[in-house]
């Protein structure tokens, strides 16, 4: 055995436990099928601008401790997402705000906001859910639902709202005040050294081997290491055995603009069905940029395929119950730990990335 643990994959959860080891005194060797590290917050420079290559990424946190962890590495600057949403030739604040209601209806108040969305609910008198798009209306009544839930969700989903279940949608937040802070976290912003730099600071003195397959190299290295940390596929892992889990993945038209700003601001929504892509990113806004170009990126969702990257976990119940089976084999191998948004099958903000590789260290280190 060369190394204490062989870490499938350079993202968060793979580079934040090989830091963890490695002030422990474990020697880790990280490996990547992917040309880079950091995973999907890896970013690209282009036209002096930092890119976010596999979409918008935004720090956000109410965890003191991962708040105080990833400043050890870098510093972060005071962005607030505050998106905007495109319906038609209607531009709304987001989060759902009295900035979006008085748009939407002409009013100023909390007051008049809370009866129109009352009545609006009421006469829908909608009983038990189901369906997604029964449990949106329940919740925020029929114009923020038509105007700013459903096409979007839709693209987002590949499926119409009413084919969808309803627990992909548990709450939508209504705030009755005029805040367009989409996150309520008291600690948000973008790294000013760049999300790169917190990936190279957390594998700062780890062997990382890129452009490595893990089976291909398991095959030729079985005894590389005491113990896997994997953050890859589960299904793929057990080569497909119960079939594959389902992803929803996204693909990403990037282009350069000469003009210094072409939608005032990093990220814009795009509700309407007929529009094909979900949203538009403008980079330089992360970071108040003020170069000459600008460089922006259109979202565009898809299912996943095989040699896409997967993105979504589709966590309905029949894909939930193929997970429990994955989860089940899992658990008969002592020697490898599963973790991240792969490994485990769920979608992790990266704060909760985290903490859960903190939480993972902790037990597995002691």
């Amino acid at each position: 055995m060369k190394y204490d643990y062989l870490i499938v994959g350079a993202g968060l959860f793979g580079a934040v436990f090989a830091r963890q080891a490695m002030d422990q005194g474990k020697s880790c060797l990280v490996i990547d099928r992917r040309s880079h590290t950091g995973g999907n917050i890896h970013c690209e420079t282009v036209e002096d601008i930092r890119v976010h290559r596999y979409g918008a990424h935004i720090f956000h946190t109410s965890d003191e401790e991962v708040w105080q962890y990833v400043n050890r590495f870098v510093h972060f600057n005071h962005y607030i997402n505050s998106p905007v949403a495109v319906y038609g030739d209607e531009l709304y604040n987001m989060p759902f705000n009295m900035n979006t209601f008085s748009r939407m209806w002409n009013i100023r108040t909390p007051a008049e906001a809370k009866e129109i969305i009352r009545k609006q609910i009421e006469e829908l008198n909608i009983g038990e859910p189901k369906n997604l798009e029964e449990q949106a209306l329940k919740l925020v009544g029929r114009d923020v639902y038509e105007k700013l839930v459903k096409g979007y969700t839709e693209k987002q989903w590949g499926r119409p709202c009413d084919q969808l279940p309803a627990f992909i949608i548990r709450r939508l937040p209504l705030r009755f005040v005029y805040d367009n802070n989409y996150f309520s976290d008291p600690h948000q912003g973008i790294p000013v050294e760049g999300y790169n730099a917190l990936t190279d600071a957390l594998l700062d003195g780890a062997e990382v081997r890129l452009d490595t397959d893990y089976a291909e190299f398991i095959r030729e290295n079985p005894d590389i290491a005491q113990k896997t940390v994997f953050t890859g596929m589960i299904d793929e892992f057990f080569d497909f055995c119960y079939g594959a889990l389902e992803y929803r993945t996204v693909t990403f038209e990037t282009e350069v603009l000469d003009c210094d700003n072409y939608q005032g601001n990093a990220v814009v929504n795009y509700t309407s069905r007929d529009v094909p892509y979900t949203r538009i990113i403008e980079h330089k806004h992360f970071e108040f940029g003020t170069q000459p170009k600008t460089v922006i990126s259109r979202e565009y969702p898809a299912a996943w395929q095989p040699g896409a990257e997967p993105y979504y976990p589709v966590n309905d119940e029949k894909n939930q119950a193929l997970y429990q089976k994955y989860a089940a084999l899992a658990a008969s191998r002592p020697d490898v730990i599963f973790g991240g948004r792969l490994g485990g099958y769920k979608y992790y903000d990266m704060d909760k990335v985290i903490r859960a590789a903190l939480d993972t260290a902790a037990a597995e280190l002691g």
